[in-house]
């Protein structure tokens, strides 16, 4: 499945994000209820998948080196949003 997730995720991470949650229970398990998601869904797209992917390990939370991966993807929100604001302009 993260395989799956990862080349989807590359195409659209909303794509990503439906599938994953259609073909899987990771966002059930990493956030308690259905507002996170959805609006992780429109507004951080990349994050919402890094954080259910990461929170999907042994210990289910996100420690250490996951925390930079969550990070990373967070920023390409923020580069995706920044870059959409300035074709605009």
């Amino acid at each position: 499945m993260a395989c799956l997730a990862l080349l989807l995720a590359l195409i659209s991470p909303r794509l990503a994000l439906f599938a994953t949650w259609l073909l899987s229970d990771i966002l059930g398990r990493a956030f308690d209820g259905w507002l996170l998601p959805v609006l992780g869904f429109f507004l951080l797209p990349w994050t919402t998948l890094a954080y259910a992917f990461m929170w999907n390990n042994a210990t289910n939370e996100v420690v250490g080196f996951e925390w930079f991966i969550v990070i990373v993807a967070l920023l390409a929100d923020l580069a995706s949003h920044g870059s959409t604001a300035r074709g605009r302009g």
